[in-house]
C-alpha cells in the first residue's frame, strides 16, 4: 500500500479538518508545518513522519498553509468577525435572516472521532 493511500485511510477517506469526503487530488497536510530554506531544503525533516501527516481537502490545506493547529483554529474562529467587519453582502444577508451565526468551539473532524 502506498504512503498516499495509508494517509487517505487514516480517517476513512475524510478530510481530517472539515470531515468532507476526499476526492482524487486530495492533499496531505503536515500537522506541524514543514519549513523550507530558499533552496528548497527542509529545516525540520522530523516533520516528514507519517504521524505528522493528515489527509486534507484542498481548501482546508490551502487555508491552513503553514499554521499550527491552534493557529488554524483561531483563524477559522475569526472568520465571522471579519465577515461582519468587512463584507457588506454578508452583513446584508444576515440582516434578512439568510445567515445565522453560532459562537461555538472550532473542532476539527479528527477531534470528534473519540467523542
Amino acid at each position: 500500500m502506498s504512503k498516499r493511500q495509508t494517509v487517505y485511510d487514516k480517517f476513512d477517506g475524510k478530510c481530517a479538518y472539515c470531515g468532507c469526503e476526499l476526492k482524487a487530488g486530495f492533499h496531505i497536510d503536515h500537522i506541524e508545518p514543514i519549513r523550507r530554506n530558499s533552496d528548497g531544503s527542509c529545516l525540520n525533516p522530523q516533520n516528514k513522519s507519517f504521524e505528522n501527516m493528515n489527509p486534507s481537502c484542498p481548501s482546508c490545506n490551502i487555508m491552513k498553509h503553514s499554521m499550527t493547529l491552534e493557529q488554524f483554529r483561531e483563524s477559522i474562529k475569526n472568520f465571522v468577525t471579519n465577515l461582519n467587519k468587512y463584507n457588506n453582502q454578508y452583513k446584508f444577508a444576515k440582516k434578512y435572516g439568510l445567515v445565522s451565526e453560532n459562537d461555538i468551539e472550532v473542532k476539527f473532524y479528527f477531534e470528534t472521532l473519540n467523542d
